[in-house]
C-alpha cells in the first residue's frame, strides 16, 4: 500500500464528479467517453464543439500536469499485442454494453440508472475474473 494516496484520490474523484455534473447541468449530456468520441464520427449540428473541448481537457490536463510536476514513474508489463487486444476488447465491450465505465460507472450510478448499476456490476465482475485467471490460473 505504498502508493495509497487518499487525499489526492478524493480530490481527483471530486473533480471528476464536478466535471460530470457540470456537463450534465450545462449541456444535458452524459460524460461517457465512448459516447463523446463516438459522437464525433457522426457529427450533428452543435455537437462537435463541446465534444472536442471535453476531449482536449481530458488529454491536455495530464500533459499540463506532467509539464509542471514531471511524469510520475510507471511501468507497463504487458506487450504491444496484449495492449492492442485489450483496447479492441474494451472498444467492443463499450459498444455491446451501450457505454463505457465512465458513462455507466460515474454518470449512470449518480443518476441511479438500473442499466448502469447492472453494467458497472458486470464490469467489476469481469475485472475480478480476469485478474483471478491471469494471476492464479495462467500464472501471470
Amino acid at each position: 500500500m505504498e502508493n495509497f494516496t487518499p487525499v489526492s484520490a478524493a480530490v481527483g474523484g471530486a473533480l471528476i464528479g464536478l466535471a460530470v455534473a457540470l456537463l450534465w447541468l450545462s449541456n444535458g449530456r452524459i460524460a461517457g467517453i465512448s459516447g463523446i468520441v463516438g459522437g464525433l464520427f457522426k457529427p450533428q449540428a452543435g455537437e462537435v464543439g463541446w465534444r472536442i473541448a471535453f476531449l482536449v481537457g481530458l488529454i491536455g490536463t495530464p500533459l499540463v500536469y506532467a509539464a509542471i510536476q514531471g511524469v510520475p514513474p510507471f511501468s507497463i508489463e504487458a506487450g504491444s499485442g496484449t495492449l492492442i487486444m485489450a483496447g479492441l476488447l474494451v472498444g467492443f465491450g463499450t459498444r455491446l454494453g451501450g457505454g463505457c465505465t465512465s458513462g455507466h460507472g460515474v454518470a449512470g450510478l449518480a443518476r441511479l440508472s438500473r442499466r448502469s448499476i447492472t453494467a458497472t456490476g458486470l464490469f467489476l465482475l469481469a475485472a475480478v475474473v480476469t485478474v483471478f485467471l491471469a494471476r492464479h490460473v495462467f500464472g501471470g
